[in-house]
């Protein structure tokens, strides 16, 4: 029998599942990837990168789950039909308008149950809170709490672990490390509101462009002046 991959990577189509599935081919290992479309803005875009990062590395073992869901549910503005995208703002305790409520909770629940079907044992999704907007999903508490659930809700066996390499991170080091493996950068997307041209002003660029020019590397992305 072919053997199943032993681990899935949560690939958005930015830099830092980039770096997670970079981190695996690192160690030796060939993930499986699942990418989720849930009506975010830059969907086709960010399903574009995910199928260039993935063709990048060979992999060939990849799930997309369309799901709507999201959109229908709304409660973000990164969601299409749901307001506009604000620029940066960073303020301490405040969960950003971009928050889509239990996104990685929805999405770690997909790529558990695919876990489990193929019999991997890890789940990886490049959660971090060192340089973050605050997302109640992208701690190590919820990690944890996850985890747990999974124990509990799978059968006896499966033994399947939330892993988040990147927690403790700042953007930088995910830039500097990236650079050193050669994680594709430039096949990567990260703004929350244009497909063709970063806008540079929502968090998610403003957390890209701060990681690399701290690291003294060139973002590969393309902005608008």
């Amino acid at each position: 029998m072919k053997k199943e991959p032993s681990a899935i990577v949560l690939v958005s189509g930015g830099m830092d599942s980039c770096l997670c599935t970079a981190l695996e081919i690192e160690s030796g290992e060939k993930p499986a990837l699942m990418h989720v479309n849930y009506g975010q803005r830059t969907q086709s875009k960010e399903y574009e990168c995910f199928r260039k990062i993935a063709r990048h590395y060979g992999i060939k073992k990849t799930l997309v789950v369309d799901s709507q869901a999201e959109k229908k549910i709304g409660g973000s503005s990164l969601l299409k039909g749901h307001g506009k995208v604000p620029p940066a703002r960073f303020e301490k305790g405040e969960v950003p308008s971009t928050y889509v409520p239990f996104r990685n909770g929805i999405m770690l629940a997909y790529a558990t149950a695919w876990a489990e079907a193929i019999g991997a044992v890890r789940v990886v999704y490049g959660a971090m809170e060192t340089d973050s907007s605050g997302y109640p999903d992208c701690t190590a508490r919820f990690a944890r709490a996850f985890e747990n659930a999974v124990t509990a809700g799978t059968k006896a066996g499966s033994e399947i672990k939330i892993v988040t390499p990147l927690i403790k991170m700042t953007k930088m080091e995910i830039v500097e490390i990236g650079t050193g493996i050669n994680a594709p950068f430039n096949l990567t997307w990260s703004c929350y509101s244009k497909s063709d041209r970063a806008c540079g002003k929502c968090e998610s660029c403003v957390l890209r462009l701060k990681g690399f020019q701290m690291a003294g590397v060139k973002d590969p992305l393309r902005y608008v002046k």
